[in-house]
């Protein structure tokens, strides 16, 4: 028996060689599985603490609505873009783009960029915890957030926590692009 599924993968015969089907539904997954974090942050912008506890006072909203509306709309933009470790205009540039339109995308110039983002977006979204409601991060060690009750910070940890994924998830499409343009180039030169 197999298994129907409710649509059809998008197609893949824009790029030079195929992609494996997990870095495809991987790289498609991607902006979902950060628009919870994204949504999350919108009501920080109209100073509504979703359950948090705050000791300090909120930024102004002349700061506060354009900040978080811009990192949300950059983490879409930039989950997005990672489709193209997968697609065809990850390979040859969209011909609208000066200067580069219409080229070919040498393999280390989209697989150094999404690496090293990787590893920033690791080390950004780790905490290891530590005991104490305390936790290892880049920035050293912080207290949790306290939450008025458990339901905030069962809704809290559901929406936010996928976010520590994202960078794990750009070096392994990283990886599978780079192995993928890098035998097609291997097989060019030898044949």
């Amino acid at each position: 028996m197999t298994l129907k599924i409710l649509h059809r993968p998008p197609s893949v015969d824009d790029t030079e060689r195929p992609v494996p089907r997990w870095a495809m539904r991987l790289a498609y997954a991607l902006p979902l599985l950060l628009l919870p974090s994204c949504l999350w942050r919108l009501p920080f912008a109209l100073h509504f603490e979703m359950g948090q506890v705050q000791d300090g006072g909120m930024p102004t909203y002349w700061l506060s609505v354009p900040y978080v509306l811009g990192l949300s709309v950059l983490t879409e933009v930039i989950a997005i873009l990672t489709i193209g470790l997968v697609r065809g205009w990850g390979e040859v540039a969209p011909a609208w783009i000066p200067v580069i339109g219409g080229r070919r995308v040498r393999p280390m110039a989209a697989v150094v960029p999404a690496v090293l983002g990787g590893l920033i977006l690791t080390a950004l979204f780790t905490a290891f915890p530590i005991g104490g409601d305390r936790h290892l991060t880049l920035f050293g060690v912080i207290d949790s957030v306290a939450y008025v009750n458990g339901a905030w910070k069962a809704l809290a940890t559901v929406c936010v926590t996928p976010i520590a994924a994202w960078g794990p998830i750009t070096i392994a499409l990283a990886i599978a692009y780079y192995r993928r343009r890098s035998s097609a180039v291997a097989v060019a030169v030898t044949g």
